[in-house]
């Protein structure tokens, strides 16, 4: 082998061939270089810890000023339990009843967690039908960890239930339901990496036919993942991170790895297939599939930066983790990758496994398939474009009746969870208790004879609305010049009426009752005043972030093929594969259609931050299989072949490698789309179905089309920018071939 021949690559061949060839030439270097790498930030990361981002940093609008004006006051709500004692036969002074009320009160406090427990015999919470009591509980201790110490309240709570068969006893309460959530999230994210690791390996397996050639994508894509975490951890001291960033970090850094490693793997492999030497492969390689993957990252980098422009701290970390991930898995791409492949050689083909016999690979063969549905688009390019738009924008159509809206609790969970059982009927026996608002009054003097009288005033013009209940509390914390209104609000959380009464208490009835006692200060809080201030961010940040990542995919694109036609191209056909992603999620799991088919049901609503998470990631992704197209379009059409010619080469060259990339994109994020949390589900599916629709109709069909009608109009550029940078690669001219050609495995 000829990988240590001292030979510098011309600098025309760009940064991708120059470290692609220097780490074929000092292989050991890079390899345990790599391993260093990926073990100190593994370490450094584990010493350092993760800081997770708080209530505080994702405070918006006037929801994120209340939240601010109570933590600044140090208030803190101590976490609160709910115990349902329910029966449609017995009634609360029935001594059956009595005695489950009086077990589930002893049970409880047993348990030494709780700081009190009130019985609704002294409270007075009984149900207007009497068939209906709540026991109150007060979790001891922080309110933030009480998820970590109500395991044996939930389990007190199973017990009085087992006693008494003939009533329902269910719990619900901030510590339960955020143990829920903890331990679901905990318990999804392992088995999306014990699911979506095998999927992809096996995958490979069947797309390479070797053992080694199926491994090598996986483990580096793993190692780049392992110290993305390290660096992820690192970085939350600059900005700190969060647990959707984590799922999202496995989600992308997964699938970009294995891609990555797929594109370049294939290449090299192509190249000795075609009788050119080891190191010419490797020299080629690096020039065309290493360009192109250090442009894609960088296309992704660019789209996830878009999410530091919305100003929510969540989205702003899975921005950061994200981008981290796919600069780490570039980085194993270009260096480590070529190393080991120059250490293999021909070896990367060992571990055959018994499939049916491949056809060679040969310039210009591939799939049958794809070279069917290409032929006939290329005969009929413009019919072929039209229903390939007519098909994407009638599966798009849906997005027209999108509603967005944080998820409440119960649409989050899984369709008859205790927990969703449990919090429906609390607040069908004492409707508006589960949603409240909080109203934070601030005044230098509590007491005055005006404020008490502005708060009747409020009193009564809240109820009045008929969109607010009673039972309307208010705490006062005379030291700290704050008290708190308890608000409970008609409707469900994120409904039309749920945010008429938001509307209606930030609007009118604050307006002419509390906000007129002079030196007064108020803001509205709760989940209901949340999800509408952080709809409103999103909703005033979707413009910018749109702008952003569009125009600099567009320079991108411009650079990369000095094309100003092929990169108006580029956004036209992500758009259409974002708007089908869309149309189709809210098909699914807004309207329910097909919903059954992924393990949910319509819950009425897409997830808020979904849509724009979508969008940015998707339109970085996609440029995966664009660059990757394109590019050998390209390079068939600077050798001298005619456009239409260098079209049916760019797709039928890459048909296998694309086919394999999109089959692992789709199965990896289909695994987080069987996730519990619907917030989840929705990201994995939606990425899942604009993968499939990107990778076949727009690469297979619509791209085709599209540039054989515009012809040599695809690399028109204007004179007055011809200056621009070129960041476009000149193909290396390799050595010429050292072996015949049929002594080169060809089994991937």
């Amino acid at each position: 082998m000829t990988s240590h021949t001292r030979k510098r690559p011309s600098a025309r061949e760009g940064l991708a061939a120059a470290v692609g060839g220097w780490s074929a030439r000092h292989r050991k270097t890079a390899v345990f270089g790599w391993l260093l790498f990926v073990v100190l930030a593994t370490v450094l990361g584990g010493m350092a810890g993760s800081l997770q981002t708080t209530d505080q940093d994702n405070g918006l609008g006037q929801s994120g000023r209340a939240d601010l004006m109570i933590a600044r006051a140090g208030i803190t709500s101590p976490a609160a339990e709910s115990v349902l004692i329910r029966s449609n036969a017995l009634t609360a002074s029935d001594p059956a009843f009595r005695s489950a009320v009086t077990d589930a009160v002893s049970a409880v406090r047993a348990t030494g967690d709780a700081s009190a427990v009130r019985s609704p015999y002294s409270t007075g919470v009984i149900a207007p039908d009497k068939h209906s009591a709540l026991v109150e509980i007060t979790m001891s201790g922080d309110p933030d960890t009480a998820d970590q110490r109500v395991g044996p309240v939930i389990a007190a709570v199973a017990a009085v239930q087992a006693r008494h068969p003939g009533l329902t006893v269910e719990e619900f309460g901030d510590a339960s339901a955020n143990k829920w959530f903890n331990d679901t999230f905990s318990k999804d994210f392992s088995r999306a990496e014990w699911t979506a690791v095998p999927l992809a390996l096996g995958i490979l397996l069947v797309a390479f036919g070797a053992l080694v050639a199926a491994v090598l994508p996986v483990v580096l894509a793993l190692t780049a993942f392992i110290a993305a975490t390290g660096l992820v951890a690192l970085s939350s001291h600059l900005m700190h991170t969060s647990d959707d960033a984590s799922s999202v970090m496995l989600l992308v850094g997964l699938a970009v790895g294995v891609d990555y490693c797929l594109f370049y793997l294939r290449r090299e492999r192509e190249e000795r297939a075609a009788g050119h030497s080891p190191e010419a492969a490797l020299r080629i390689a690096a020039a065309t599939s290493g360009r192109s993957v250090m442009v894609s990252g960088l296309t992704v980098c660019v789209a996830m930066a878009g999410m530091f422009l919305t100003g929510i701290a969540d989205f702003m970390a899975m921005g950061m983790a994200t981008i981290i991930v796919v600069v780490t898995a570039v980085l194993g791409s270009v260096t480590v990758l070529p190393a080991l492949l120059s250490m293999l050689g021909d070896r990367v083909a060992k571990g055959r496994l018994p499939l049916p016999r491949r056809r060679r690979a040969r310039d210009g063969d591939g799939n049958r398939v794809w070279r069917a549905v290409l032929g006939g688009v290329l005969r009929r390019p413009l019919i072929s474009a039209g229903i390939a738009t007519a098909f994407l924008l009638a599966v798009a159509s849906p997005v027209l009746t999108m509603h967005t809206a944080n998820l409440t609790f119960a649409q989050q969970l899984p369709k008859g969870s205790p927990l969703v059982v449990a919090e429906q009927d609390i607040a069908s026996a004492f409707p508006g208790n589960p949603d409240q608002a909080t109203v934070v009054v601030q005044s230098a003097d509590l007491g005055s004879p005006a404020l008490a009288t502005a708060l009747t005033a409020f009193e009564h013009q809240a109820l009045a609305t008929g969109l607010m209940r009673n039972p309307i509390t208010v705490t006062r914390y005379p030291a700290q010049h704050i008290e708190l209104v308890a608000v409970p609000l008609a409707g469900s959380g994120n409904d039309r009426t749920s945010d008429d009464a938001l509307t209606a208490l930030r609007g009118p009835v604050l307006a002419h009752t509390l906000d007129t006692v002079p030196g007064t200060r108020t803001a509205v809080t709760g989940d209901t005043a949340e999800s509408a201030d952080f709809n409103s961010q999103m909703s005033g940040s979707l413009l910018p972030v749109f702008a952003f990542v569009m125009g600099f995919a567009f320079l991108l694109m411009l650079l990369s093929f000095r094309s100003i036609v092929i990169a108006a191209t580029a956004l036209g056909l992500n758009l259409l594969s974002v708007a089908a992603s869309y149309g189709a999620l809210t098909l699914i799991f807004q309207h329910g259609v097909g919903a059954s088919l992924v393990g949910t049901s319509g819950v009425g609503a897409i997830e808020t931050w979904v849509p724009l998470f979508l969008f940015v990631i998707l339109f970085g992704l996609s440029m995966d299989y664009h660059v990757f197209v394109v590019s050998r379009m390209k390079e068939a059409h600077d050798r001298g072949l005619d456009t239409r010619s260098a079209v049916a080469h760019g797709i039928i060259s890459t048909a296998g490698t694309v086919t394999s990339a999109a089959v692992i994109m789709v199965a990896v994020f289909a695994v987080f789309g069987t996730l519990d949390l619907q917030s989840m589900k929705q990201m994995g599916i939606g990425l899942a179905v604009a993968v499939l629709i990107d990778a076949t109709v727009i690469r297979a069909v619509l791209l085709p089309s599209v540039m054989t009608l515009l012809g040599d109009r695809n690399w028109y550029l204007p004179r007055w920018l011809r200056r621009l940078p070129r960041l476009s690669h000149d193909l290396p001219v390799p050595a010429p071939a050292d072996r015949p050609r049929e002594s080169v495995p060809t089994t991937v």
